[in-house]
């Protein structure tokens, strides 16, 4: 194969418009794809849909350069990246029509040679189904030779990127290549090498897909530890945050911190597709899964409770994201416990306070829900949840929280409430 310069990268979303842009950034020619229009405008514009450090850096050099575009329909490359969502079903198996959806696109576009990677964090197998899938719309095709046909190179690199550091990871984080073969696991990384100055490490592409399962269940495990220890503190009165405090001074312990649930696309889907590729050996990551899930069950009871004791019209709730200080709601646990509240307390109030959105998203959009300042969520209610540590958040004036019911999820507001004479509920 000759040195790719034309790649295609199909979903451009929080993974995606990166790869894209770190790729142009580094010489080649990109088109990325999408089937929303209003991203592809916003990228041909040279702007960025969604909130991520120096992306919007990235992405307007390379578009001001030639060297990214967007568009709704997938051209000819020489590669072509898969960054599409893999949610999870009701039952928890993967869902993998958008992936089927790009294979679509791809395949008629193919003429045998061409790279296919596919960066979607997916369950044991999907690499395979994609290559078969594309097979199946191009029987003149193969994966390896067969029969003379024409072959594709597939291969599997999971992202493993944090949001809000997702520039600075792309190129100093080590990247795991799995192939279906192993001339398509060295051209693969070819490719990476072109931005990452990380290690790439070969392997086959089932092992890479189960890597970054294993990478995101190990910490959600450890999410749920701290978690499950948040119940019981709370059950024999003991503060968990100075319990974990305390505990972590251990040279050989590193206990995570509790929360309101676990979010995100990945340390809440991931796990699951463990589970459904294995279910009777997956017990440990199950009730991991099962703990942290019932976390927003166990801040809602608290929540209702101090609206009860405390006879509150109105609730000021802290946060949407699923971590702090980005604009990403992907199964966040503030978004279910605010639409929950909202559902159980019809007769009161919820003042919601995200500084890194500007609407509501559509779930959320009920007559007694509604998007305010931090200033005026403080002066109206009698009960704050505070479910992302937003660094907005952080320096509330001790004088606001007199008087008010505070249940801290996240162990944020101890240093504050230490200064005020505020009811406080560990979550």
């Amino acid at each position: 194969m000759n040195v790719i310069n034309e790649v295609v990268v199909i979903g451009l979303g929080y993974i995606g418009l990166p790869t894209a842009a770190i790729l142009a950034t580094n010489g080649l020619n990109v088109t990325g794809v999408d089937i929303r229009e209003d991203i592809v405008a916003a990228v041909n514009r040279g702007e960025v849909p969604f909130v991520e450090p120096d992306l919007s850096v990235h992405v307007a050099g390379a578009v001001s350069q030639g060297r990214l575009c967007a568009s709704t329909t997938t051209p000819k490359a020489q590669a072509y990246i898969v960054a599409v969502p893999t949610p999870f079903l009701e039952d928890k198996n993967a869902d993998l029509r958008h992936i089927e959806a790009a294979a679509r696109a791809i395949a008629p576009q193919l003429s045998g040679g061409e790279l296919v990677i596919l960066e979607s964090t997916s369950p044991p197998g999907a690499t395979q189904h994609l290559g078969d899938f594309l097979i199946e719309l191009r029987p003149d095709l193969s994966l390896d030779g067969e029969g003379g046909r024409p072959a594709i190179l597939l291969a599997h690199c999971p992202e493993r990127v944090l949001p809000g550091r997702v520039m600075i990871e792309l190129v100093t984080n080590d990247r795991i290549v799995g192939g279906i073969t192993q001339e398509a696991a060295v051209v693969a990384k070819q490719l990476y090498e072109v931005f990452c100055h990380g290690t790439i490490h070969l392997t086959d592409a089932k092992t890479a897909e189960m890597a970054k399962l294993v990478e995101n269940s190990y910490r959600d495990v450890n999410i749920a530890f701290a978690n499950e220890l948040s119940l019981i503190c709370d059950k024999l009165s003991i503060d968990v945050w100075e319990l974990i405090s305390l505990a972590n001074h251990h040279p050989r312990v590193n206990i995570l911190k509790p929360g309101p649930g676990v979010g995100g696309h990945c340390i809440a889907v991931d796990p699951w597709f463990i589970v459904s590729a294995a279910p009777d050996e997956s017990r440990l990551i199950r009730t991991a899964r099962v703990v942290n899930d019932h976390k927003p069950e166990y801040v809602l009871q608290q929540t209702c409770a101090a609206v009860a004791a405390s006879g509150a019209t109105s609730i000021a709730a802290l946060g949407l994201t699923f971590k702090a200080n980005i604009d990403d709601i992907r199964e966040s646990p503030a978004v279910a416990i605010v639409r929950e509240l909202a559902s159980r307390l019809p007769d009161v109030t919820i003042d919601v306070v995200e500084p890194h959105i500007k609407q509501l998203p559509p779930i959320l959009r009920t007559e007694n829900i509604h998007l305010t300042s931090l200033e005026s969520a403080l002066s109206g209610s009698s009960v704050l949840v505070l479910l992302v540590d937003h660094d907005d958040f952080l320096e509330i004036p001790a004088e606001l929280l007199t008087g008010v019911h505070v249940i801290d999820t996240r162990g944020s507001l101890r240093t504050v409430l230490s200064r005020s004479p505020a009811f406080i509920t560990g979550a």
